[in-house]
């Protein structure tokens, strides 16, 4: 493929901004820590102590004594691309993350529960260095929330709020018609809050619903400098609003079903790259026994990005734009965890996720095509401590 000009350019330079951030609904994980992973994200309704605080922090009083939970996902993104006059799809050398967290909760006065936690929400990449047809194009993005979730429980109700601030970092680097384009990395601090609520039927049935706001985050320089001037530098990750239940039987049996919008198609940023608002659904299963549980879940969220008709106009652009730069691509989640006691006090979690390739293709220019096929594996290794 020859460099670009004029418009077309122009617009070419644009996807550069977005080319870190290909993850699981959007740029979010299912799910920050092993239990909510491994019941496929599901958690509004079904308590997973300190994990729910960016969930629902309203079940962090699902937490009976103080505890610490600690681990890491272990990430494997497979990402190629091509256009129609490439030979062979070119692999993306960012293939494997360390996603850490960090959460604890405790109950204090009568009614009321605390927790403190910091997760890894994002933290890719892409990497084409060496493959002019695709700009030798790298790129490094990272997103990490710390929440202060309070809870108050009374009689059926529970009712929690969340402070969230929001850490991100993202660095932008490729070739373009003979020059070297790379500006400074850039990071940012946003803040934002969560709110939710649950009841218990008292039946083994329990309802829940929380609001995330959307946070506002600035990388100075970065996304200007990739993009000649034609962008600003904010990328706002959107609201989240949800709601879910759980219902648990015969002691051993627990089945949990989440819905929620993520609105990207109303922030600074990602309405630029003309993504839609998307509709996620998990569903999630737990077996538990008192020193052993195993876990199954299923999430589904169809792509916020959009495919548009090709040619000389702005969705000859886009298209190229979010399949290369923004491969957001990922529809199906299938889901398996498992946890064991170790002791009265410690004890281990599991959860493998996996995402089977979605291969996307869309027009660009002189009946051309862009292609891009993604898909994920991931492991969530989890270390929990009463104390």
């Amino acid at each position: 493929m020859q460099p670009f000009s004029g418009p077309l350019k122009k617009g070419v330079l644009l996807l550069w901004l977005g080319s870190a951030l290909y993850a699981t609904n959007g740029d979010l994980l299912i799910g920050v820590g092993a239990q909510t992973r491994g019941m496929g994200g599901a958690g509004i309704a079904y308590g997973h102590k300190s994990e729910s605080s960016l969930v629902n922090p309203a079940l962090i009083a699902t937490t009976p004594v103080r505890e610490m939970s600690v681990g890491a996902t272990f990430f494997y993104p497979d990402i190629e691309t091509k256009t129609s006059v490439m030979k062979d799809f070119a692999q993306s050398d960012s293939d494997f993350y360390v996603i850490p967290f960090a959460s604890v909760s405790r109950p204090m006065a009568e009614h009321w529960y605390v927790g403190l936690g910091m997760w890894g929400t994002a933290g890719l990449g892409t990497d084409f260095e060496g493959n002019p047809a695709l700009f030798n194009m790298q790129t490094e993005f990272m997103l990490m929330q710390i929440a202060l979730p309070v809870a108050y429980r009374m009689g059926s109700w529970s009712f929690g709020v969340a402070p969230i601030v929001e850490y991100g970092s993202l660095d932008i680097s490729y070739h373009l018609g003979g020059k070297y384009v790379d500006p400074d990395a850039a990071d940012d601090f946003g803040f934002g809050w969560s709110a939710g609520f649950t009841y218990d039927f008292g039946n083994g049935l329990i309802v829940g619903a929380v609001y995330k706001s959307p946070v506002k985050m600035a990388y100075d320089g970065v996304l200007s400098g990739a993009t000649g001037g034609l962008l600003g530098d904010t990328l706002t990750q959107p609201e989240e609003v949800g709601a879910g239940i759980d219902y648990s039987w015969a002691e051993h049996h627990s089945v949990a079903v989440d819905y929620k919008r993520i609105g990207w198609g109303s922030v600074a940023g990602y309405e630029d790259f003309n993504w839609k608002d998307q509709d996620v659904f998990a569903v999630g299963y737990e077996y538990a026994t008192p020193q052993w549980a195993l876990r199954a879940g299923y999430n589904h969220a169809e792509s916020p990005v959009k495919t548009l008709p090709g040619g000389f106009n702005n969705g000859a652009l886009l298209n190229f734009m979010n399949l290369l730069g923004f491969p957001a691509t990922s529809e199906d989640h299938y889901t398996a965890g498992a946890s064991y006691t170790i002791s009265d006090i410690s004890s281990m979690d599991l959860t493998f996720v996996y995402s089977p390739v979605k291969e996307r293709e869309a027009p660009i220019l002189f009946n051309s095509t862009i292609t891009n096929r993604h898909s994920e594996i991931s492991f969530t290794l989890q270390y929990n401590y009463k104390y």
